[in-house]
């Protein structure tokens, strides 16, 4: 029997080999695929690797009559609609660790940024300008970074801190707290770390619980002058009352990889404002990253397809119904 293995987005050409080198699988992958052409060929697929690019909404789990499993190649599965997947009895995967150190990295490269302001001297300069007095930074050795969400990338962070000299500590109520102390870092309340940080790192997910989490409401529980780092979700601030508190100096900075909508409204309130650096959602760009997650995504729709064996998934109840069938 031959599974048909639909790839509608851009993914290094390693994870082709590890899709060909299976038996029983064909694949078809011709690039970027537009939206209808994807919805014209996943009728006959049983499972899908997908990138950002693809959105598989209700409408295309609706059109997907065979489909079994999606593998995302990344973290985030936001443009899934997973609900819909779980009621069609359609397993949603993710690839958690490929993209750890990249994320990592560019959150720190966007802290140091920041703190020194980085982008905004070498602006200058390209300028035609030797400009030292503007842009005084401040050094991070001595400083407290509290890190949001202290998963795989949250701890990689944390690492890299310690390394400056920064004192650590860090909220998840999903973590125990000897798993910070192992790494010298201190598990705190959520309102005790908006009290203590002179930077704050998200690393978090959406949920009901963080919609929206960096607001007015939670600025005003900061120490002024914060600088606030966000290289995981979009919807993790209201951005529009972060900006209020940059203006205000309540927020001494921020600096972004990560927008509510992308590429960010011609209107959005950060976007050219003073003291915000951004990016257009880098952190998880590095070569190794794109080569480990699309590999890891790959190998998981080969274990499906061909063993029935599935990891990584974020709808649990969709393989038990799957399973049950």
């Amino acid at each position: 029997m031959t599974h048909l293995v639909l790839v509608p987005d851009n993914v290094h050409p390693s994870a082709l080999d590890v899709l060909k080198a299976a038996e029983g699988l064909e694949i078809y992958a011709p690039g970027q695929m537009p939206r209808a052409e994807t919805l014209a060929a996943i009728p006959q697929a049983e499972a899908l690797i997908i990138r950002s690019a693809t959105k598989v909404d209700a409408e295309m789990i609706a059109a997907a009559t065979n489909l079994k499993a999606i593998a995302r190649a990344g973290v985030g599965v936001d443009n899934v609609d997973v609900a819909a997947a779980t009621e069609r009895g359609i397993v949603v995967m993710n690839t958690p660790e490929g993209n750890t150190i990249a994320t990592a990295e560019h959150a720190f490269g966007l802290m140091l940024a920041l703190a020194r302001h980085i982008p905004e001297a070498e602006i200058s300069m390209r300028g035609g300008k030797w400009d030292r007095k503007s842009f005084m930074g401040i050094e991070l050795r001595g400083k407290t970074l509290g890190v949001i969400g202290f998963g795989r990338i949250g701890r990689a962070i944390a690492k890299r801190a310690l390394a400056f000299e920064m004192t650590v500590i860090a909220y998840d109520p999903y973590i125990p707290a000897d798993i910070g102390a192992d790494l010298g870092v201190e598990m705190v309340s959520l309102d005790d770390l908006y009290a203590r940080a002179d930077f704050i790192t998200l690393h978090s997910v959406i949920t009901e619980e963080t919609r929206g989490l960096i607001c007015a409401d939670s600025i005003a529980k900061m120490k002024r002058g914060v600088r606030i780092i966000n290289a995981a979700r979009g919807a993790l601030i209201n951005e529009a009352e972060l900006a209020e508190a940059i203006q205000s100096g309540q927020v001494a900075g921020a600096a972004l990889d990560v927008y509510a909508h992308e590429p960010p409204e011609p209107n959005n309130p950060l976007v050219g404002l003073p003291s915000v650096v951004h990016t257009p959602h880098l952190a998880a760009s590095s070569e190794e990253a794109q080569v480990a997650v699309a590999v890891e995504a790959a190998a998981l729709i080969v274990a499906a397809l061909t063993k029935g064996e599935y990891k990584n998934v974020v709808n649990p109840d969709a393989l038990e119904k799957q399973r049950a069938e």
